[in-house]
């Protein structure tokens, strides 16, 4: 009926409260990008199938695990490390969507979490994400930003009201600022794809194009806009995140930088 698919590197921190929050009545398959701490023990401890893959990309990975993991459910469900979803989704997919021929993608919604709290505002919802997925019909292309994910636009559309839970930062600011230069290079060329299902954020985000407005217009939108100040400190410190990540990819555009 449903197999679990979980992309994985280094996630040692966060893969043992994911893996808890799955019924264990689902198979579970790990792709991992090459983890060198205990992230592959702890899901082989699960009894999950374990692939390895090398990392190019969102849209990659899950299309690797849709065409080359041997999966026999006619449905996966797509879940970052990060991430727990409730049991009220599981039994809404069993009671209502696991039998139906009406869709080929849900989208489902998040909920963010920044040190642990809950971010009621500031991100903007709802934030939907092309996560329970059709295997015969459904083949993930990358979005406008090059680093993130969208479905064909050949793909039935559902959307889900039960979100997620994602707890995307503990605190490594570091960390996150490493990655995310990275994630800026390739946002530097928004492009529309031809192929792909958009999202309205992604429409408007295309629209806008790059210029040094988007910087100051990301956090007024985040922190003022959104009621991120309603957050207290941590809507702050979000929306702080965000506009020093807006300001990295209008520098990286400045100065030519481009993923290749």
């Amino acid at each position: 009926m449903l197999t679990i698919v979980i992309l994985t590197k280094n996630e040692q921190g966060n893969l043992p409260v994911c893996l808890a929050a799955i019924p264990e009545r689902y198979p579970i398959e790990i792709v991992d990008s090459g983890s060198d701490d205990d992230t592959v023990a702890i899901a082989a401890s699960r009894n999950c199938r374990i692939y390895t893959n090398p990392w190019l990309g969102f849209a990659e990975q899950r299309n690797f695990a849709i065409n080359k993991c041997d999966i026999v459910t006619p449905w996966l469900l797509f879940i970052d490390a990060d991430e727990i979803y409730p049991q009220a989704f599981y039994n809404w997919f069993e009671a209502g969507i696991a039998n139906s021929d009406a869709l080929d993608v849900l989208m489902v919604p998040s909920i963010l979490y920044l040190r642990g709290k809950r971010l009621n505002y500031a991100p903007g919802y709802p934030i939907y994400h092309p996560r329970l997925v059709r295997r015969d019909t459904t083949r993930f292309v990358r979005n406008h930003t090059g680093h993130g994910e969208a479905v064909i636009n050949t793909c039935r559309i559902g959307y889900s009201d039960i979100p997620y839970q994602h707890y995307f930062y503990h605190g490594e600011i570091i960390e996150w600022m490493h990655k995310h230069v990275d994630k800026a290079a390739q946002e530097v060329q928004l492009q529309r794809p031809t192929d792909a299902v958009m999202t309205n954020r992604g429409r408007f985000s295309v629209f806008l194009g790059r210029s040094w407005l988007r910087v100051f217009a990301r956090f007024l939108y985040h922190y003022l806009f959104r009621g991120g100040f309603l957050d207290g400190v941590a809507g702050l410190e979000f929306a702080l995140m965000f506009t020093w990540y807006e300001a990295t990819i209008y520098l990286q555009a400045k100065a030519g930088i481009s993923a290749r």
